[in-house]
Parts: structure tokens; C-alpha cells; sequence
């Protein structure tokens, strides 16, 4: 993979994720540092769990990989695609991962997921296949399918390699945050008296920092 076309946003989520692995392998740091549990932030100050959690997808080795190889391959086509190429869109991606990293952080003590890099993940895979709906993919070289059913089958993957619904909460979360966005911003000013407006609108400032210009009313 050419790390120098991998967009910004991308770029260093996953590299991060891959220090906090490679922290995590050499016992510098303890996966117990890194969950999120409200206790801990609120009451101890413990305020780098609000991302740690979104950066831990387990220890060094095949799921590490695949999780990691998902998040990566979503959120690179979504930042090229989806929101690459028009004004503003990378504070629009920004805008996207802390709507969805607040969201599941609520969501974390009713689903009892401490770790939440796969909901994000989740969230993407769930936002990707909204916007790119005619798409025709193969499941594992097993199964051909139409991108929106992805997120689910993936869901259903996990539920029979697990034999729980228990293992995949945090998945469908991610799936329910994602159809929240993909409401907010698509549906949204589509289907109603909006006026063209997203519910999610990205702040002038943001977009002056990170894109620098600000897009036309």
C-alpha cells in the first residue's frame, strides 16, 4: 500500500491505531489504559480514553489486520469520494468522525463496548455503501452483493464466526450511527422542506482550517 496516497484523515487515524498496536505488543502500554468507561474519564480525568478507545482494534495479529484493513479501505474512498474535491470537504470528513465518536461514546454504557474502533469502522463501511448504493462487491470471494447489504453481512459474519448476538452490539451501533449521519446530511435535505440544508452543517471556521476557503451560500 502507497502510504503517500493515502488522504490526510486516513492517514493518521491509521497510524496511530498502528502505534497504539505496536505500544500495546511491547507492553509499553496495557490495553487497560486505553478502554473507555465514563468512571474513568469523568471522575479520574482520564480524558485520552475519549480516543484511545476509537484507536485500539486489539492486539497485534489477523483481526487486528482485517479490522484495520476495513477502516482503512472506507475511510479512504469516503474521503476521496464522497467528501475529496469539493470545497470544504475535509473539515466535512472531520465534522463526520466527531459526530460519530460523540455518538458512540453515548451509546458505549448501553451497548457495554469499551473498545470502539469497529462501530466507527462500522459507521463508515454503513455511510459508504448508503452513497454508493449500485455498487456490485464480492463478500469474501464467496458472494456477490450490492453495497448496502454489506454492513449487514458483515454483521452476519461475525454473529456465526462468534455464535453471539452479544459480539456484534457494538456493530450494529455503528450501523445505527451511521444511518443517523447518512439521515441528517443525505436524506434530509433531499426528502424535506430544508431548503437544501443538512442538519450536520460543517462550521466556517473548520473549513477555514483545514481547506481554506470557505463555500459559497
Amino acid at each position: 500500500m502507497d502510504l503517500e496516497s493515502i488522504p490526510p484523515i486516513t492517514l493518521i487515524w491509521a497510524s496511530s491505531t498502528l502505534i497504539i498496536a505496536l505500544l500495546e505488543h511491547t507492553h509499553t502500554i496495557s490495553s487497560f489504559q486505553l478502554f473507555y468507561t465514563p468512571s474513568l474519564v469523568f471522575r479520574k480525568y482520564q480524558f485520552w480514553r475519549l480516543l484511545t478507545a476509537f484507536l485500539y482494534f486489539g492486539p497485534l495479529g489477523l483481526d487486528f489486520i482485517f479490522h484495520l484493513f476495513f477502516f482503512v479501505r472506507y475511510s479512504r474512498m469516503l474521503e476521496e469520494n464522497s467528501f475529496g474535491g469539493r470545497t470544504g470537504g475535509r473539515a466535512s470528513y472531520v465534522v463526520l468522525l466527531f459526530f460519530a465518536t460523540v455518538c458512540l461514546l453515548v451509546l458505549s454504557p448501553l451497548t457495554a463496548q469499551p473498545f470502539l474502533g469497529s462501530p466507527l469502522a462500522f459507521v463508515l463501511v454503513y455511510i459508504w455503501a448508503r452513497r454508493n448504493r449500485h455498487v456490485r462487491l464480492s463478500l469474501f470471494g464467496l458472494l456477490v452483493i450490492t453495497a448496502p447489504y454489506l454492513p449487514w453481512s458483515l454483521v452476519g459474519f461475525g454473529w456465526l464466526l462468534h455464535g453471539s448476538l452479544k459480539a456484534v452490539v457494538g456493530d450494529l451501533s455503528g450501523i445505527a450511527v451511521g444511518h443517523l449521519y447518512y439521515f441528517l446530511v443525505d436524506v434530509w435535505p433531499r426528502e424535506f422542506r430544508s431548503g437544501g440544508r443538512s442538519l450536520l452543517a460543517t462550521p466556517n471556521f473548520l473549513i477555514r482550517l483545514l481547506d481554506g476557503q470557505v463555500e459559497e451560500q
